[in-house]
């Protein structure tokens, strides 16, 4: 079994330009494959990994791609500081570190049988689309699927090819933009605004969510008059991490550590520490 806490080198086989300050990064494992957990996952949707390089340093980010792909990892950064800033400057070819995974993930088994509620917006859409891949791979397991997605503006929208993949899946896609350009033909104004466009079992859906923290408190409080208890709503924080391992307490969420009692949180557990 290979130790997660050692930094592996692994060459970008893949970049795209998801939007004007984010990129998408595909990260194949030197000399093999990434191994795979006794459910065939190489992690499971929620969960973070630690990629940098030696003398930048490292930025915890989840992962995007799906879980049972286990020849590449898929990763999207916005262009934010030293370690980001350097991934923006690298190309195809360039070699990184990773470590991982680690944390908790979204609750597969709770969640089967269920209605899956995804909310989103900017860049949080990495560990939601991890979530979507595992349960378009399990859809048998799975009721009605709504990914309710807001963006600044329609060339901030990240993923617009696996949308369209979603799409052709069954699931459903609401997307929102604060500020429309003229091409824009969707919607316009809050991710909370969505709620009125699903139509799902609330004595039997879940939530999840990953975002900024008003959007996240916004969307619980439209949520739980639908019937969807605090409990049933489970929410990525992985946004405040820093060096997750627990050490540096950038990610204190009040009695918790998001690095190591997350990042993804029963929304009661860190109702009034999310932000």
């Amino acid at each position: 079994m290979n130790n997660i806490y050692l930094p592996q080198l692994v060459k970008i086989t893949k970049i795209i330009e998801q939007s004007p300050t984010v990129k998408s990064f595909r990260l194949e494992k030197i000399g093999g494959r990434f191994e795979k957990d006794k459910d065939g996952l190489v992690f499971k949707p929620g969960q973070f990994v630690m990629v940098g390089q030696i003398g930048y340093g490292e930025s915890p980010l989840g992962p995007s791609s799906s879980p049972y792909e286990d020849k590449y990892i898929e990763i999207a950064a916005r262009k934010a500081g030293t370690v980001t800033g350097y991934l923006h400057s690298l190309k195809e070819g360039d070699k990184i570190t990773l470590r991982g995974p680690y944390g908790n993930g979204f609750p597969l088994d709770f969640m089967k049988g269920k209605d899956i509620v995804c909310a989103t917006g900017g860049c949080g859409i990495p560990p939601i689309a991890a979530l979507v891949e595992y349960i378009i791979k399990n859809k048998e397991n799975f009721g009605r699927v709504y990914v309710l997605y807001g963006a600044k503006t329609p060339d901030e929208i990240l993923m617009k090819d696996k949308i369209e993949e979603w799409k052709k899946e069954g699931v459903k896609i609401i997307l929102t933009i604060d500020k429309p350009d003229k091409n824009w033909k969707g919607q316009v104004g809050f991710v909370t605004d969505l709620i009125k466009e699903i139509d799902i079992d609330e004595a039997n859906a879940v939530a999840t969510m990953c975002g900024p923290g008003p959007m996240m408190g916004a969307l619980e409080k439209v949520l739980r008059p639908l019937g969807i208890s605090d409990r049933r709503i489970f929410v990525s924080m992985e946004r405040k991490m820093q060096c997750g391992v627990g050490k540096c307490q950038h990610c204190t969420t009040g009695k918790k550590y998001v690095c190591l009692d997350g990042p993804v949180f029963n929304y009661d557990e860190i109702e009034k520490n999310h932000d």
